[in-house]
């Protein structure tokens, strides 16, 4: 995983779809389509989707901002 993204997803408490997605080597329409099927967590706020970075962390097995 890229160092920038490792580093966003540590310090932030959401992330964009997009960001989310690369972390897993998805495009833009893989990501979306990956939350809508349920496989990436997400959360609506008005008309955006935020990524929590929590989840995220714990399917790349990134714990506490050290990797696994």
């Amino acid at each position: 995983m890229n160092d920038d993204i490792r580093k966003v997803l540590t310090e932030r408490v959401s992330v964009s779809v997009v960001l989310a997605g690369k972390a897993f080597g998805l495009g833009r329409n893989s990501a979306y389509q990956a939350i809508k099927e349920g496989q990436l967590p997400s959360v609506r706020i008005g008309n955006k989707i935020a990524v929590p970075t929590a989840p995220l962390r714990q399917m790349l097995g990134i714990e506490g901002g050290e990797a696994a």
